[in-house]
């Protein structure tokens, strides 16, 4: 009787009417297994193990048999023991989309890049959003730098673009990655993000400064993926068919403008929904309410370059207004979801120095390390052939590169496996529109702090500014009097009244009583096994 009633609690069923009202009420992101249910009414298919062995029902349990003589569990055990792969060092927390690349105006005056030319053309892209510095897991909801990689999959190859939500950058020697790196992420000792870390290092490395004063502004926590701009960072050159070059930097603008969060309100929402920027960006695609970014690239030509006062190729500072026009490109717009976030997301590989003809890309050293180091990495985490799993696999490629870790696809089949040989292997093109000259630059060891203090003094509302005080007041609050007090001789050599706001600011924090610990649950008497259940307050 017992067992009769089991089947049946297993196959309830709903109404017609309680679905629809289900589905009415309930986000995407929610009722996305209801769906994948109402499209596919009956099982997918019949149950096997990776080896393609149908499983019989008896084989789905292990109770009362010879566990190890079931493939079907044994197969199912040993995968699950290797099915995570090493997580990125950075960004490592994300959500990604597929969407296309549609052209709007005409740049061929600018770049022979293939993907940018023709009015009305779309290409396919996959674009990944991700926190910086959290782990696999981590919060959406804290304040740090925001990122979106773009692979446009062209007939020239794969071009990546790799974009922050801050237009400037912390650094200008890649030496600095490493350590700028485990200065943002855990101590390791306390396995906590620990604020003196990165104001140590910012006060060691006062070029930080800059992009330090963005992160702890308003623009160090947008409201959601969708709503803040994105920036690849570097100065990139570029060149039409004749050979002609320019130097630009690509903006994405957001077409659903930009918002913020007030520390208080991204706990308030974290404390709810730690996932809430991807859940955002999910539902809003699931609803048809695709989110786009206009493309656009600031632009200045190698005349104009010799007569600046400042170094264009700077990533730690802003273009000055009135040195550069700005182009409209085109726009990206995503609108679907993957099905299968580890397959589509997490095996996804960018690259920099994935780039096309008619854009060389850039030339500091920053981007010099990333386009080895980034490489690098995604050989460690998927292994040599990553270029060849689907999501990053190119629309075309003939390559000598052989074996290796799965997958190999083809692996070339029968063809000639080194270069040059005579029996008609892959073999180079020649682009006369290649320019002949190269560029040079000459970087300083200097800090300049002018950036830093135009973007607090001219950039910022008075708003803002006090905002930014605050926020840096409640970062500084658990740091060391030594640290704190160089935050503020740094700040001061920034800008005056910078420093003197947190100065003050902090001495008035420090002033105040610790808030008080928060309410918990305790148990009024010892549990006993025997004993009812314990009253709780």
């Amino acid at each position: 009787m017992a067992e009769s009633g089991k089947r049946r609690a297993n196959h309830v069923t709903c109404s017609e009417h309680e679905i629809l009202e289900y589905l009415n009420r309930t986000e995407p992101a929610n009722r996305q297994l209801c769906e994948f249910k109402l499209r596919h009414p009956k099982p997918v298919g019949i149950l096997t193990t990776s080896s393609g062995k149908l499983v019989e029902l008896r084989e789905t349990t292990t109770l009362n048999s010879d566990s190890f003589s079931n493939e079907y569990f044994i197969d199912f055990l040993t995968h699950n023991d290797a099915e995570r792969i090493p997580e990125r060092v950075v960004h490592a927390s994300g959500t990604g989309a597929h969407g296309y690349f549609e052209v709007t105006h005409d740049v061929s005056k600018y770049t022979k890049a293939e993907v940018f030319n023709g009015v009305g053309k779309k290409t396919r892209i996959f674009g990944r959003f991700s926190n910086a510095a959290q782990n696999l897991g981590g919060s959406d909801l804290v304040r740090e730098q925001k990122g979106l990689a773009v692979k446009f999959y062209t007939r020239e190859g794969n071009l990546d673009l790799l974009c922050i939500n801050l237009p400037v950058f912390f650094y200008r020697d890649p030496i600095e990655f490493g350590h700028f790196v485990h200065s943002s992420k855990r101590n390791p000792r306390t396995q906590l993000f620990d604020p003196s870390l990165r104001w140590d290092y910012v006060t060691k490395r006062p070029d930080n400064v800059h992009g330090q004063l963005w992160v702890q502004s308003d623009f160090g926590l947008p409201n959601g993926y969708r709503k803040m701009n994105q920036f690849p960072i570097h100065t990139y050159e570029i060149n039409n068919k004749h050979g002609d070059k320019y130097y630009v930097r690509f903006n994405f603008i957001s077409n659903q403008g930009i918002e913020f969060l007030s520390d208080e309100a991204a706990a308030a929402i974290g404390s709810r929904d730690p996932d809430y920027f991807k859940r955002d960006l999910y539902n809003a695609i699931e609803n048809g309410n695709y989110p786009s970014w206009n493309l656009e690239m600031d632009l200045i030509t190698l005349e104009e370059i010799k007569k600046l006062d400042y170094d264009p190729f700077d990533l730690t500072r802003l273009w000055k207004k009135g040195t550069y026009k700005t182009i409209p490109i085109g726009r990206i717009v995503f609108n679907q979801n993957p099905d299968n976030q580890f397959r589509d997301n997490e095996l996804s590989a960018f690259n920099p120095g994935n780039l096309v003809p008619g854009i060389p890309g850039p030339m500091d050293n920053v981007f010099r390390g990333r386009r080895s180091s980034y490489r690098d990495t995604q050989t460690h985490r998927l292994g040599i052939n990553h270029n060849r799993i689907e999501i990053n696999k190119p629309l075309y490629w003939k390559v000598y590169n052989r074996d290796g870790y799965a997958p190999v696809r083809e692996n070339m089949r029968d063809a000639p496996n080194y270069y040059p040989n005579s029996f008609n292997g892959p073999v180079p093109y020649v682009d006369p529109s290649r320019p002949n000259s190269r560029f040079v630059i000459y970087e300083p060891n200097a800090v300049d702090l002018e950036p830093a203090s135009e973007f607090y003094n001219d950039f910022l509302t008075e708003d803002q500014r006090q905002r930014l005080v605050n926020t840096t007041v409640r970062s500084l609050m658990p740091v060391p009097p030594d640290l704190q007090k160089r935050v503020i001789r740094l700040y001061t050599l920034t800008d005056v009244d910078l420093g003197t706001r947190v100065a003050e600011g902090l001495k008035k924090a420090l002033r105040m009583p610790p808030p008080p610990p928060p309410p918990v649950l305790r148990l009024t008497q010892h549990y006993k096994k025997d004993k009812s259940r314990p009253h709780h307050h």
